[in-house]
């Protein structure tokens, strides 16, 4: 079971990516018996656990196992499923969670603001929605009184968006600059998201279009700030197509360890800068402080995070209008052949980069709250940006307990599983299957079936959603779906019954016909069977 050759599903995967599909949209594969039939599907009264520990691409999936009366679709009646989640996806979902939130962080950047009676607008492309807000409020759904949303539809006629790179940002560019105008609030956030999502995506071309398009609604943005005289911050979250070649030269569709960009054009003074510089040393937790101090309003103590401005004039400084605005996936690289912001045409940020004070600030690993050395990512990114402080991630606490075994006498989980082993009743793991992402570990999955086996669950079907994100390269979901079948197997428990991309099952824009395709793969049993032997995809 060790070699990738000799796990079912890790031939057929194989199989789809030389038929053309790959990891990302990859269609439903499932299990099924000698005789065609699928087995593993979750069925009435089963336990579930969604070992996922984002949230805001689960939500929807979720929501069609557990909600009374889901309506989007039709789902099988009464499955009263025991259905629990890792961390809390959302306080609404009828479900229980093992790793509950354990403090809400208050006094971020938002509720700072607009408790001080200054207005805030958020603006971005719905593909970026969770992040200027959720994430961005201190993984709160919260709207602050003075808090108001713009979101412009991301194109919705295209697969993948590298069909549409420039996507929505010549929208949000006119979002932005429409509340800049005169009587507007007090503080923009706006994201540029292309960068970041067409990164992900094995395209040179249009990555590059993404990176041009981005530029160019920044160049606008700094245009109409300087002739209303507002301060513009530019920023990123975390790095991505600076990096987009390995070492080996193979592409990586995956965030970075890279520094990320800060620009402070301070168009309010009369220099059009701040008259001094800006420190080394800083990490997206000194944004939120830095944006207080362009708005002259006090640092909340909860905000551990430093204003990055250094020689700021003498005396109390004169309240200003300020835009945040945060180029997502766009982090710093000296120039070569993998860097495709340095081969792009980016006239704006380059004319920023060297006429304004600027500063490079960690955006990864423990100043993101992650793992040291690991990559930052898009939700870590917008929290620390927001709240401005450190906040260790779910991931820690969870890598935590099971290190000292806490996990493994977690009160949800041991009784949800000692309730299925009393019962005889199935254990469905599902999650994405990557070794490291935002999303999900693999360790985590392998705690959950090393503890089912200890509960003596007698069936347990592992349910697995792959996708190029994370730390490997492209195609890498075989090779992860691999790893899991040879642990079940080493550990005598557990079963790989369903595989597909992540198109299908993770979705936070209402794409509601690819959850169904997911739903009907889980439930029924839909999608490409693979048995013991050579899988077809016919």
């Amino acid at each position: 079971m060790e070699s990738g050759d000799a796990t079912p599903f890790g031939r057929a995967i194989r199989a789809a990516y030389q038929a053309g599909e790959e990891d990302e949209s990859l269609r439903p594969i499932v299990r099924t018996d000698a005789a065609g039939k699928p087995i593993g599907r979750i069925g009435r009264g089963d336990a579930v656990v969604f070992y996922d520990l984002r949230g805001d691409r689960e939500i929807e999936i979720t929501r069609s196992f557990v909600e009374p009366g889901f309506r989007p679709f039709a789902v099988e009646p009464g499955l009263g499923l025991d259905f629990a989640t890792l961390i809390e996806y959302d306080p609404k979902l009828p479900v229980r969670v093992a790793f509950p939130p354990q403090q809400d962080l208050v006094r971020t950047l938002t509720e700072a603001v607009t408790d001080a009676g200054l207005r805030v607008v958020k603006i971005a492309e719905s593909e970026k929605t969770p992040h200027i807000g959720f994430f961005f409020n201190g993984k709160s759904e919260t709207i602050f009184p003075g808090e108001d949303r713009i979101i412009v539809p991301s194109p919705r006629n295209v697969v993948h968006y590298d069909a549409a790179p420039e996507m929505s940002s010549a929208g949000v560019a006119e979002a932005i600059l429409g509340q800049m105008r005169p009587g507007g609030p007090d503080l923009i956030v706006a994201n540029l998201g292309n960068v970041d999502i067409i990164g992900h995506l094995e395209n040179r071309d249009a990555a590059i279009r993404a990176i041009e398009a981005v530029d160019r609604a920044l160049g606008r943005v700094l245009d109409e700030a300087s002739r209303l005289g507002i301060a513009v911050l530019v920023t990123a979250d975390h790095g991505s197509v600076e990096e987009w070649i390995y070492p080996d030269g193979t592409i990586n569709t995956g965030h970075t360890q890279n520094p990320v960009p800060l620009i402070l054009a301070d168009f309010g003074e009369p220099s059009g800068s701040v008259g001094g510089r800006l420190r080394t040393g800083g990490e997206l937790a000194d944004v939120a402080p830095t944006v207080l101090s362009l708005l002259a309003l006090p640092i909340p103590a909860e905000m551990t995070g430093r204003t990055l401005v250094e020689g700021s004039p003498a005396g109390p400084r004169a309240r200003r209008r300020a835009v945040l605005l945060i180029l997502d996936g766009w982090g710093i690289r000296p120039p070569d052949a993998g860097n495709l912001i340095a081969q792009s045409r980016t006239p704006a940020f380059d004319g920023a980069w060297t006429r304004f004070p600027r500063a490079e600030l960690r955006a990864s690993g423990e100043a993101a709250g992650l793992e040291p050395g690991t990559v930052g990512n898009s939700e870590a990114g917008h929290l620390h940006l927001g709240a401005g402080r450190r906040v260790p991630l779910d991931r820690i606490r969870i890598d935590a307990a099971i290190a000292d075994r806490s996990f493994f006498r977690n009160e949800v989980l041991h009784g949800l599983m000692s309730a299925a082993a009393r019962d005889r009743r199935p254990l469905h793991l599902m999650g994405v299957a990557a070794h490291f992402s935002s999303h999900a570990k693999l360790d985590h999955l392998f705690a959950l079936l090393e503890m089912a086996a200890g509960e003596g669950v007698r069936d347990v079907f592992v349910h697995g959603f792959i996708g190029r994100r994370g730390d490997l390269p492209e195609k890498n979901g075989a090779a992860c779906v691999e790893k899991i079948e040879a642990f079940c197997a080493r550990i005598g428990a557990g079963e790989v019954v369903t595989v597909m991309g992540r198109f299908w099952s993770h979705n936070r824009e209402e794409k509601r016909d690819r959850i169904e395709v997911a739903y009907r793969a889980l439930v029924y049993g839909e999608g490409t069977p693979v048995g013991n032997l050579s899988p077809s995809r016919a």
